[in-house]
């Protein structure tokens, strides 16, 4: 069941923006996070969940979307996420590591794949821009935002051939995920 969820939980970056997600169903995924572990158990990540059409929109325009596709400019009005969930750290609590931004992120996504969502981590953010269009004090440091909807593209895993793995679409829009083999990271 985990291999098929993991299978399933790809970078998802064009969206049946129509459909809309819920706040509980958020919610839902930010509290499995709960149960995840933290170092030092500082659990020092806070959330900022968002479905709201307009704000959405604007966090939208704080974020790139596809360093391999350098002619495509992020999903066009229609294919946008309909969701977002916010990864901060609370300076309050101590720092949080990377480790357990991943955690958290990997958590949430893989909910969501079994609620029939798909999502994007998304790192490459305008911060300060972002910051703004969410009223946050200095006391959070954004670490990373998870688009969210339901897919509206097909996305395909292959085997790498060599070192080449860039990703990349076919004439279909198919989205090609090219994974190094079993026998190229075991050491």
């Amino acid at each position: 069941m985990i291999r098929e969820l993991l299978q399933k939980n790809r970078s998802y970056r064009r969206f049946n923006q129509d459909f809309r997600i819920d706040r509980d169903t958020l919610s839902e995924l930010v509290g499995l996070t709960r149960l995840c572990p933290s170092g030092g158990n500082r659990q020092s990540l806070k959330y900022i969940i968002e479905t709201d059409a307009g704000q959405c929109e604007k966090i939208f325009e704080t974020l790139a979307w596809a360093a391999f596709l350098s002619n495509w400019k992020g999903p066009a009005n229609g294919e946008r996420p309909s969701a977002y969930i916010v990864i901060l750290e609370d300076s309050m609590l101590g720092p949080a590591n990377l480790m357990d931004v991943g955690i958290a992120a990997q958590t949430m996504l893989l909910g969501a794949v079994s609620k029939g969502l798909g999502g994007c981590m998304l790192g490459s953010i305008k911060k300060k821009e972002l910051a703004e269009v969410l009223s946050l004090s200095e006391r959070y440091d954004i670490k990373l935002v998870i688009a969210l909807g339901k897919p509206g593209e097909t996305v395909v895993l292959e085997d790498a051939e060599g070192d080449d793995i860039r990703y990349w679409r076919d004439e279909n829009g198919v989205h090609h995920v090219p994974k190094r083999k079993l026998s190229d990271i075991v050491l």
